[in-house]
């Protein structure tokens, strides 16, 4: 039997963000403003069909799922690789840190800069749609952040986070993390992530902290394939 996290993206649109949701049938994706996710319920003809229709010319789309990724007919990879999901078991209090503040909607160009920077994912200006983000800031720069990406019903996965390079090796990073756990513990519900299987540093943190692997994941970026393109010609001559 499947879970609701093998799927994330598509769980999270048919439940807590279902107001968000854009697309028919068995495929969903988020506003491209907001973040660039999108998903199939299964891999059957017609939920891939509904998939492909979601990517518009010059979309880059990504998924996250615990099963092989198939692209339909006029989508091609331009990113593949392997993830990891962790979830955390172990409780953790809530954080009580001057240091750290709501960010707001005239905190989000600052956020994007310092998610460009460090490059934590898919990042936009209206992440914040998604959920809450705290942050640290110093002599008003903003530091370091982390935020809420998916939601379920009682889980949600923490997202966003990231320490800009001059303070790297304060603890900001573990600070954050700890913070937003404590925060979704104290509502009752669990806490999630993914990473890259490479980010090794990361997973060894994560699990100090109480997570543990969940599931390996698949990721991939894809975009619609363009007119006249090798694959183009290539999928109409089969």
């Amino acid at each position: 039997m499947s879970h609701i996290l093998d799927r994330p993206i598509w769980s999270a649109l048919n439940s807590s963000h279902a107001h968000l949701a854009e697309g028919q049938g068995g495929a969903r994706r988020y506003p491209p403003s907001i973040i660039p996710f999108v998903q199939s319920e299964s891999d059957d003809p017609d939920n891939l069909a509904a998939l492909a229709a979601l990517a518009a010319p010059g979309d880059e789309l990504f998924i996250a799922q615990a099963t092989p990724i198939l692209l339909p007919r006029g989508l091609t990879a331009v990113l593949e690789a392997p993830g990891v999901q962790m979830i955390a078991d172990r409780m953790m209090p809530e954080i009580d840190d001057p240091r750290i503040e709501r960010l707001g909607e005239a905190d989000a160009a600052d956020m994007l800069a310092l998610a460009l920077l460090t490059k934590p994912g898919p990042f936009t200006l209206r992440a914040q749609a998604l959920g809450e983000f705290w942050g640290v800031k110093e002599n008003g720069r903003l530091i370091a952040m982390a935020g809420v990406r998916f939601k379920h019903p009682g889980i949600q996965e923490i997202s966003g986070v990231c320490t800009h390079p001059d303070v790297r090796g304060r603890g900001l990073g573990r600070l954050m993390m700890e913070f937003m756990c404590g925060r979704i513990f104290a509502r009752r519900e669990q806490p999630y992530l993914h990473t890259f299987a490479s980010n090794t540093g990361a997973i060894a943190l994560y699990e100090k902290l109480g997570f543990r692997l969940r599931s390996p994941m698949n990721v991939t970026a894809f975009s619609r394939v363009s007119a006249g393109s090798p694959e183009v010609r290539d999928q109409a001559a089969t």
